[in-house]
C-alpha cells in the first residue's frame, strides 16, 4: 500500500482465477470509485492468474490488470500486490487461501474455503499465524434490509426469538442433464449442497441471531449421474444433452434441525433449515424467516429489496407490511436515492469489497472473515456427520466471528 499525493490509500490487487467470480471481485474493486468517492482508498488492479489463456488474456484487455501469469503463485509473489481475491473453485481455496496467507497477503476468498471443516482451521490459523486481513464471499449478509433486519431484532423490536426457518433453494441443475461440473465431485468439492448454499444460510443465521450449538441433518442425492462438463469450460449451468454420465458424489438437497447457543441474542432459539440445488420452481430463493414473541420478519432473494414485517400481537389487523429497501437501511443510499429504485446482486460484492479494504486499511472491521468461514464450516461438517450417523452433533464456539451477539442495545422483551 502506499499513499498518493492527495492522501488517498492506493491498494494493489490480486486476481487468482478470471472466471465468472472473479470477474466480479474485478468490478467491484473498480465501481468503489463511483459508489464511494470519498473512501479515500483506491484499488489498483495489478497482477491476475488464470490458466487459461483467454481468461488471463481478458483481465488485462477487459478487466483492466497491468499484467497476468497462468501460475497463481506469481500474483503472490508480485511485490506491488497488497490484497489477493481468491475466486478458484473449491478443492484449491485451501492450498490458494494458506499460500497468500504466508506471502502476507490479505484475501478475499470465495467460499467455502475449505472442503469442510479441517480444510477450513487450517486456512484460519495460516491467517491468524501471519496476522493478515481475511474476508469472505458471504455477499447476502450485506443486502439492505438483512443489515436492517440485524438491527430491529438486535433492538428487540420482535421480542425474545423463538424459531427460524430458512432455505436455500435453486435450480441451477434441476434438469437431469445438468452438467456435472467440479461441483459434484467429493474430491472437488467436499460436500454438495451443503458446502455450496447451506453454508451462506448458517452465516445468515449466525448474522443475525447468533451462533449455532447443534444440529441434526438428513440429505439426500436426487440424480445419480450427470453428463460430465470438462474442468474449465462452461459453468455449472450448463445443461449438456448426450453427455458421458459420471456418477454424483455428494449431496443434491439437504435439511437440519439448529439449536442456537445460550449466549446468542436468539437464546434458545430452534430452527429448521433446508437447501437444494434441483428444486424445480424457484430459480434462487434464498430466504430466511425469524418469529418472535412481538413479531416476525422474512426476506427472500429473489425480492432482494423487500422485507415483510409482522408487529405486534392483538392488533387489530394482522399480516405483514412490506418495508422496501431504502436509504437508513445498510448502504443503500451509496447506490439508490431512494426506496423501489433497486439493488442487485452485483452491488453486494461492492459493499463486500468496499469493508474488505477498509479493513485492511486499518479502519472498521466490519468485514465477514475467516472465523466467521470456520464457524459456517463447522455447523455444516457437523450436518455431515448427523446425516451419516442419525445424531445430534454439536458446533464448538469459534470466537472472533461477527456473529450476532448480546449487546447493549439487545435488551430483549420477555
Amino acid at each position: 500500500m502506499r499513499t498518493l499525493a492527495d492522501g488517498t490509500t492506493e491498494i494493489g490487487v490480486g486476481l487468482i482465477s478470471v472466471g465468472w467470480m472473479g470477474q466480479l471481485h474485478s468490478r467491484a474493486y473498480t465501481n468503489l470509485r463511483y459508489v464511494y468517492p470519498d473512501l479515500g482508498i483506491r484499488p489498483r488492479l495489478v497482477h491476475a492468474a488464470d490458466p487459461a489463456a483467454a481468461r488471463a488474456e481478458e483481465a488485462v484487455q477487459v478487466l483492466g490488470y497491468e499484467r497476468a501469469s497462468a501460475d497463481y503463485r506469481e500474483v503472490l509473489s508480485d511485490p506491488e500486490v497488497d490484497v489477493v481475491s481468491i475466486c478458484a473453485p473449491n478443492f484449491l481455496h485451501a492450498e490458494i487461501g494458506i499460500a497468500a496467507a504466508q506471502a502476507g497477503k490479505h484475501f478475499w476468498i470465495e467460499k467455502p474455503v475449505g472442503r469442510g471443516e479441517d480444510e477450513t482451521r487450517a486456512v484460519s490459523d495460516a491467517a491468524d499465524g501471519a496476522g493478515v486481513v481475511t474476508s469472505i464471499g458471504f455477499n447476502y449478509r450485506h443486502a439492505p434490509v438483512i443489515e436492517h433486519l440485524r438491527q430491529i431484532i438486535a433492538e428487540g423490536r420482535l421480542g425474545r426469538i423463538t424459531n427460524v426457518r430458512g432455505q436455500m433453494f435453486a435450480d441451477y441443475s434441476a434438469d437431469p442433464n445438468g452438467a456435472l461440473s467440479w461441483r459434484f465431485v467429493r474430491g472437488l468439492a467436499g460436500s454438495g449442497v451443503l458446502g455450496d448454499l447451506m453454508g451462506h444460510l448458517v452465516d445468515l443465521v449466525q448474522y443475525t441471531l447468533g451462533p449455532i450449538a447443534e444440529v441434526t441433518a438428513l440429505t439426500s442425492t436426487v440424480y445419480a449421474e450427470r453428463p460430465e462438463l470438462p474442468m474449465g469450460t462452461g459453468t455449472h449451468f450448463a445443461v449438456i444433452e448426450n453427455g458421458v454420465m459420471k456418477p454424483v458424489e455428494n449431496e443434491d438437497y439437504a435439511a437440519m434441525l439448529v439449536r442456537l447457543s445460550g449466549d446468542a441474542v436468539a437464546a434458545g432459539t430452534v430452527g429448521t433449515l433446508e437447501a437444494s440445488r434441483v428444486a424445480v420452481g424457484p430459480r434462487a430463493s434464498y430466504g430466511i424467516e425469524i418469529y418472535g414473541t412481538e413479531g416476525s420478519a422474512f426476506w427472500d432473494f429473489e425480492r432482494m429489496n423487500e422485507l415483510h414485517i409482522s408487529g405486534g400481537r392483538g392488533v387489530e389487523h394482522q399480516g405483514y407490511t412490506r418495508v422496501m429497501a431504502g436509504p437508513g437501511m445498510g448502504e443503500f443510499a451509496r447506490f439508490q436515492p431512494g426506496a423501489g429504485t433497486s439493488m442487485g446482486y452485483d452491488d453486494l460484492k461492492v459493499v463486500e469489497a468496499k469493508k474488505f479494504l477498509e479493513a485492511v486499511a486499518g479502519r472498521a472491521q466490519l468485514n465477514s472473515n475467516i472465523r466467521d468461514a470456520l464457524s459456517a464450516a463447522q455447523v455444516v461438517s457437523a450436518a455431515e456427520r448427523s446425516a451419516e450417523s442419525r445424531t445430534w452433533q454439536a458446533s464448538a464456539p469459534v470466537e472472533g466471528t461477527t456473529a450476532a451477539v448480546v449487546g447493549t442495545t439487545a435488551s430483549r422483551k420477555a
